[in-house]
């Protein structure tokens, strides 16, 4: 079956960075588009950014755009979110997601989630 794992989670200290990591097994990755959510405790689950199978083509939602860097490896079957400058608002539970679909990528309707990874930013 599909599965979804995410890593490198933790706390950090307001201004600095973590990389997470998102590991998949169980289908054909490289024809997915994959996507990192969150949830912040208290509010809906929302978009991070995504990065598209086809192209290439990265999204990211406003409040992330210059901080944080999605990527993948197809090599690996692993999708990257690199977050830098991190603020205490960018904690929350993190979700990775992989969709067949690119028509979507903003929308938290994706076909497969991982279990969500906190992250914890302190002031």
């Amino acid at each position: 079956q599909v599965q979804l794992v995410e890593s490198g989670g933790g706390l950090v200290q307001a201004g600095g960075s973590l990389r997470l990591s998102c590991a998949a097994s169980g289908l054909t990755f490289r024809r997915f588009a994959m996507g990192w959510f969150r949830q912040a405790p208290g509010k809906e689950r929302e978009f991070v950014a995504a990065i598209a199978w086809k192209d290439g083509s990265t999204y990211y939602t406003d409040s992330v755009k210059g901080r944080f860097t999605i990527s993948r490896d197809n090599t690996k079957s692993t999708v990257y979110l690199q977050m830098n400058s991190l603020t205490p608002e960018d904690t929350a539970v993190y979700y990775c997601a992989a969709d067949r679909s690119e028509a979507t990528i903003r929308h938290p309707i994706y076909d497969y989630w991982g279990q969500g990874i906190q992250v914890t930013v302190s002031s």
